[in-house]
């Protein structure tokens, strides 16, 4: 009889040990799923701020020019800029009072002036450059720069965009 007793002990022991593991599988699984269930939910929630920020912002609208492309961006003309007047009424453009003074590039050896004119053109002057015939940049400091007529007078523009002439 006691050959008997163990032997139902031991499938006893079995199938309690048995029904043990596919509890632990069980929830195993319903862990799983819940893991699932909870990343859907962050990634809807996720989509959902992402849209609401998208929304109040808003694109925002491209520049019109390239900054990183330099003055033939800004210029609006396919070529270079015409430095010498061919006629009265170009002559007259390229007074020395129809410019704005907008960047001045100092190094050791050379200097640089950028001047704007009333159509956006930019002209880029190296010391001792004639923007018009007779009327050529002698003068540049970090303040203003100072151009040379032949009449014996000169024209100082400064950031200020105050055109001042004086007689030598």
């Amino acid at each position: 009889m006691n050959f008997f007793k163990i032997i139902l002990i031991t499938i006893f022991l079995i199938f309690s040990a048995y029904s043990v593991q596919a509890d632990n599988h069980d929830q195993q699984q319903n862990i799983v799923d819940k893991a699932k269930e909870i990343n859907q939910k962050v990634k809807k929630q996720q989509a959902l701020k992402e849209a609401g920020i998208k929304s109040e912002v808003g694109e925002e609208p491209l520049p019109l020019n390239d900054p990183f492309v330099g003055d033939g961006s800004l210029g609006g003309s396919s070529g270079g800029v015409k430095v010498i007047a061919e006629t009265e009424e170009d002559k007259r453009n390229l007074s020395v009072f129809n410019f704005k003074l907008v960047g001045i590039i100092e190094g050791t050896d050379e200097s640089y002036a950028s001047i704007i004119d009333e159509s956006g053109e930019i002209i880029t002057l190296a010391a001792y450059e004639e923007i018009a015939p007779g009327v050529s940049l002698v003068g540049i400091s970090s303040k203003e720069i100072v151009f040379d007529r032949e009449g014996g007078s000169q024209v100082v523009i400064n950031f200020k965009n105050q055109i001042i002439e004086r007689d030598n």
